[in-house]
C-alpha cells in the first residue's frame, strides 16, 4: 500500500546489511521497520499459490509500511509479493481489497491478477504475516523510485491519470460491499462524513486502544474544533447528495503503470488497493489532487507549496472526458479537499503505535501534528485559498 508509500525520497541501498526505505521525518532514507523479503521466505509462499518457488529477487520496494519485492519464480514467471503483518491485514481483510479489484478487472479496468492460496484464502497465511502474490501489471513503472505527494512527470500524465480514475469510478458501480471496519492504514470518508466528527473520533478511541492512548495526551477535541470543524460545517449540507461508491483512495503516479509519451501517454495498469473503501467518487478525486499537486514536504519545512495548478487542470480535464461531475460533486470538491486526508492520518497513527514493532511515537506525532492538523490548517493560508478557489 503506497499511500502508505513513504513521505520522503530516498535511494534503496541494495546488497547492504539492510536496505534503506523512504523516511517520514527529516531523514530521506531510513532503516526499515520490517526485514527485507528473502528467497528462503518466499519459496514456501510461492509454492502455496502454485508457482513453484522463488528463483531470483529482482527488485525490492523502498516503501516503508510493508515489505514488497518483484521475484522471478522457478517456472519463469515474474510476480510481485507483498508481506503485511497480520496486525495490519489478515487474509480476510485482503480479501475485501481483492474483491473490489476483481470487480474492476471484470469491468474493464487493467488490474493485476492476485494468486490465491490453495486452501481458498485471498493471501498466504503465515504465522505473523499475510503474503499477497500478484502478477506484474502491463506497462512501465515510471514512478517506482518516487514517494507519495510527487507531482506527475507531465500534464499529459496528469490528464491520463484523470481519465483512468474516471473509468475506475464508472466500473465501480454495482460493487455493493459494505464499508470496511476501522483498521490501521485505511483512507475513508468517515470522521468528516455525515454526523458529528467529535463523536466519530470518540468511537474510534473505543475501538483502537493505541489511538486512545495517543489522543489522551492531547487536546484533540479543541484541535479538531479549531482546525477541521469549520470546513466540515461547510461540507456537511452536501454529503447526503454524494453517491456512495467504492474507490481506490491512493491515486497517484506510483500506483499506476504507463505506456507512451506526450499526448499519447496512457495508464496501462492500476495497482495497490490497500486503502480502498466505500467513500464517494469526489473523495477519490480530491485524494488524487492531494497526493500529487501540493509539495507538502516543502510546506512542512517552511517552504512554498509549489501547487501544480497545470496538473490539477489536466487531471480534472481528463476525468471530465470520461465522467462528468454532478452538481453536488462540483460544489463538494473544494470543500472536501481540506478534510480528505484526515481519516488516513488517524489510521496511520494507529499503524505506528499498534503495528510497528516497539511502536514509533515520533512518526505518530508527525502524522498528527504535521499531516492531520497541518494539511487542513494550510488550506486557511493565502496559498491554500488559491488552491481551493481553483477547485471551485
Amino acid at each position: 500500500m503506497a499511500g502508505a508509500g513513504g513521505r520522503r525520497a530516498g535511494a534503496v541501498v541494495t546488497g547492504a546489511a539492510h536496505e534503506l526505505v523512504f523516511g517520514m521525518g527529516p531523514d530521506p532514507a531510513v532503516a526499515p521497520d520490517w526485514p527485507p523479503l528473502s528467497r528462503a521466505e518466499l519459496d514456501p509462499v510461492l509454492r502455496e499459490v502454485g508457482l513453484g518457488g522463488a528463483a531470483d529477487l529482482e527488485w525490492r520496494s523502498p516503501r516503508p509500511l510493508s515489505a514488497a519485492c518483484r521475484v522471478r519464480t522457478a517456472d519463469g514467471r515474474v510476480v510481485v509479493v507483498k508481506r503485511l503483518p497480520k496486525a495490519l491485514r489478515t487474509p480476510e481483510a485482503l480479501g475485501e481489497e481483492h474483491a473490489f479489484a476483481d470487480h474492476l478487472r471484470a469491468n474493464g479496468i487493467p488490474v493485476p491478477v492476485t494468486f490465491g492460496a490453495r486452501h481458498g484464502d485471498a493471501a498466504v497465511r503465515g504465522r505473523d504475516f499475510s503474503y499477497e502474490v500478484q502478477s506484474v501489471g502491463v506497462g512501465d513503472d515510471r514512478y517506482g523510485g518516487d514517494f507519495s505527494w510527487t507531482p506527475y512527470l507531465s500534464v499529459d500524465h496528469a490528464r491520463a491519470a484523470g481519465r483512468m480514475l474516471a473509468r475506475l469510478h464508472v466500473a465501480a458501480h454495482r460493487f455493493d460491499a459494505p464499508p470496511r471496519p476501522a483498521r490501521p492504514l485505511l483512507s475513508r470518508l468517515h470522521t468528516f462524513g455525515p454526523g458529528d466528527p467529535i463523536s466519530k473520533v470518540a468511537d474510534l478511541i473505543r475501538q483502537r486502544p493505541a489511538v486512545a492512548t495517543f489522543l489522551a495526551a492531547r487536546d484533540w477535541r479543541t484541535d479538531i474544533a479549531r482546525v477541521h470543524l469549520p470546513h466540515h460545517r461547510r461540507l456537511a449540507p452536501l454529503l447526503d447528495d454524494l453517491e456512495p461508491l467504492w474507490t481506490h483512495n491512493d491515486w497517484h503516479g506510483t500506483n499506476l503503470l504507463w505506456r507512451g509519451d506526450g499526448p499519447s501517454s496512457r495508464v496501462t495498469a492500476v495497482i495497490d488497493f490497500g486503502l480502498s473503501d466505500r467513500t464517494t467518487a469526489v473523495f477519490d478525486l480530491a485524494t488524487a489532487i492531494e497526493r500529487s499537486a501540493v509539495d507538502w514536504l516543502a510546506i512542512r519545512g517552511g517552504g512554498a507549496a509549489n501547487v501544480r495548478f497545470d496538473q490539477i487542470r489536466a487531471l480534472l480535464s481528463g476525468y471530465g472526458e470520461v465522467r462528468k461531475l454532478t452538481a453536488a460533486e462540483r460544489r463538494a470538491l473544494p470543500l472536501l479537499f481540506p478534510l480528505v486526508h484526515a481519516d488516513y492520518e488517524l489510521s496511520e497513527i494507529d499503524y505506528f503505535l499498534s503495528v510497528v514493532p516497539g511502536g514509533n511515537p515520533e512518526n505518530a506525532e508527525i502524522a498528527y501534528r504535521d499531516y492531520f492538523l497541518g494539511h487542513t490548517a494550510w488550506i486557511d493560508t493565502p496559498a491554500g485559498h488559491s488552491l481551493r478557489n481553483a477547485l471551485a
